[in-house]
């Protein structure tokens, strides 16, 4: 290569990462209206003001708006579809992690 087009390529292979970060979807964060039924639905499950908080919160960080969609038909007796199975049962784990450290 000669000395013109290196920084030119240089310049190239920087880039191809962000273009690769920008074209991935990106996921919608549950809703203020899906945190509250989470909560709702948690606290006519378990009457535990204070883990029904601590999970609600932590389903903002720790999952999308469609798969808060899922989590809250599993806590209302559905089950996750076979493809959401494995994601669900993560997402149980960390949210118990967080919200019930000795667990």
């Amino acid at each position: 290569m000669n000395g013109k087009s290196e920084p030119t390529m240089r310049k190239i292979l920087l880039a191809l990462p962000l273009l690769a970060l920008s074209s991935l979807p990106v996921l919608a964060a549950p809703t203020a209206a899906q945190k509250d039924e989470f909560y709702s639905v948690c606290m006519g499950i378990s009457q535990d003001a204070a883990l029904c908080g601590c999970k609600a919160d932590a389903a903002m960080s720790l999952i999308d708006e469609r798969f808060m969609g899922v989590v809250i038909a599993s806590m209302k007796g559905g089950s996750p579809a076979a493809e959401d199975f494995r994601a669900y049962n993560a997402y149980v784990a960390k949210s118990n992690q967080v919200c019930k450290p000795n667990y």
